[in-house]
């Protein structure tokens, strides 16, 4: 008897495409590209580097891995690409410590990271002198309240910086884009 190969939903964050007029990554090649590696029921979703795919593979790391070679060879530039798989983002969406019912999208987002970041990366930060802007740490994630938005956030340009980032592969989701990329893959 053959055992059947587990098929998982993910979606691939790719970080700084499409922005500027600089490393255009057009979403059909994307699909084309991910379709190319042998993955099924591809999407994407926005201009900004979001897709959806299903794979037998099981390690979303070696998927990141296979998709960065992928569009380095088909583009000739490297992207850093976070894949997540659904059940991941749907807790990331259950685990939002700031009430997203009530926000925009646009005043909450969800800056999501290839590993953990430790606490000694936030050691610098204030967080009183960022108010009304707050962050909370989660599971491979930093949840960003900004009420006036990414573009206009103190806060969020603070958390870009070296001292948190350095070594992490990070990229920012609003949070209307977190809850579709759930929706999309069917967590």
């Amino acid at each position: 008897m053959t055992k059947k190969a587990i098929t998982k939903k993910y979606a691939a964050l790719l970080r700084g495409i499409n922005v500027g007029g600089s490393r255009k990554v057009p979403m059909a090649e994307l699909r084309s590209v991910l379709e190319g590696l042998g993955h099924g029921d591809v999407q994407t979703y926005l201009q900004s580097g979001n897709a959806v795919f299903s794979s037998t593979e099981q390690d979303p790391a070696a998927l990141a891995r296979e998709l960065e070679a992928a569009i380095e060879a088909h583009f000739g530039f490297r992207v850093a690409c976070l894949v997540l798989d659904g059940a991941y983002l749907r807790a990331v969406l259950g685990a939002c410590p700031f009430p997203a019912a009530e926000l925009e999208g646009k005043q909450l987002h969800a800056t999501f990271c290839s590993r953990q970041p430790g606490p000694e990366r936030f050691a610098a930060l204030v967080e009183a002198s960022y108010l009304p802007e707050e962050y909370r740490v989660g599971d491979r994630v930093v949840y960003l309240y900004a009420p006036d938005g990414l573009g206009r956030s103190k806060l969020a340009e603070a958390l870009a910086r070296p001292a948190v980032v350095k070594g992490l592969d990070v990229t920012t989701r609003n949070w209307n884009t977190v809850v579709k990329l759930v929706e999309l893959t069917g967590a």
